[in-house]
């Protein structure tokens, strides 16, 4: 079961959010928090999987919490997805500095924002498109990034497992497109990253982009 804390300060997105999550079978909700002090707190008492945070609170926001929540050894093993109406470079930035494991718009559809704590829970990356420009932009100034010549490596499926994550597809998503099982999936993504020496999946996607499979 995952056990999920929900972070907003408005009533009604908590609630909305709470409901979702108890729909399905595998999660439920373990918290409230409304303020980003509040969600440090139950983070260090509840200790959940994971951590649905929103950006914009009274106080402490939720980019400030996040790192909190990371840096805190009371709370370790908590991931945090931020979803926030505010998806900016800056905050996607500084989001992904702070540890966030997984940046979504909160118009994201439901399915897939079930989708996508299952993803965060067993420890992968997951940003949305809008997210994913924000990295790419940073990270392609930066000469650090994985070198295109490493992608010679990887057979023709793994080329292609990699645009789709590049493009934001889940493991689930991508063995449906390729007619696999979610397990050959995600042994196609270890590789990748074996291959390009990255360390996630936001680095394969900058890879993807520096090798102009997009």
């Amino acid at each position: 079961m995952i056990r999920v804390l929900l972070a907003d300060d408005q009533v009604l997105v908590r609630s909305a959010f709470a409901l979702l999550v108890g729909s399905a079978d595998d999660m439920e909700v373990v918290g409230e928090a409304g303020t980003g002090e509040e969600a440090v707190t139950l983070a260090r008492a509840l200790r959940p999987d994971v951590v649905l945070m929103d950006i914009r609170m009274p106080g402490t926001d939720g980019i400030d919490a996040t790192a909190q929540i990371v840096a805190d050894d009371a709370a370790s093993g908590s991931k945090v997805l931020i979803l926030t109406t505010f998806e900016t470079d800056a905050n996607v930035l500084r989001g992904l500095r702070a540890g966030a494991c997984g940046f979504l718009p909160k118009d994201t559809r439901p399915d897939t924002l079930l989708d996508a704590i299952r993803i965060v829970a067993a420890g992968e990356t997951l940003l949305s498109p809008g997210a994913t420009r924000a990295v790419v932009a940073r990270a392609l100034s930066r000469p650090e990034a994985p070198a295109p010549e490493r992608l010679a490596r990887l057979t023709a499926r793994e080329r292609e497992v990699l645009r789709l994550v590049a493009v934001g597809r889940s493991n689930q998503e991508i063995a449906d497109e390729l007619v696999v099982s979610p397990l050959t999936a995600k042994t196609h993504v270890a590789r990748i990253l074996a291959k390009v020496g990255a360390r996630d999946r936001v680095h394969l996607v900058i890879a993807a982009y520096e090798a102009g499979l997009l």
